[in-house]
């Protein structure tokens, strides 16, 4: 596997002074997926929005993982919803016209 894009476990913690054990964490609740390349830990860049936006929430909002992990779906739910009324809106203009 390469990790062209990816970005190493142990370097997004120093960037953002957070534990190493903290991504463990996130990883054996299933927030988030860690490569494993040559005994390194790697996050895919696809992540990277979601683990900042978990970062704040655990260290900025003090909430604990099970905060999180509600947080996360109903953010996720909100955006499915988000979508779908675009999708509703866009089927309403065929009828309109």
């Amino acid at each position: 596997m390469k990790n062209e894009n990816m970005i190493s476990a142990a370097e997004f913690c120093e960037y953002h002074h957070i534990e190493i054990s903290f991504i463990d964490s996130l990883r054996r609740t299933g927030l988030i997926e860690i490569a494993t390349i040559e005994e390194s830990s790697y996050i895919r860049e696809s992540q990277l929005n979601d683990l900042e936006k978990i970062v704040r929430l655990y260290y900025d909002l003090d909430l604990n993982m099970e905060g999180i992990d509600t947080v996360i779906n109903l953010l996720q739910r909100m955006e499915d919803m988000q979508h779908e009324i675009i999708l509703l809106k866009n089927r309403l203009r065929l009828y309109e016209e």
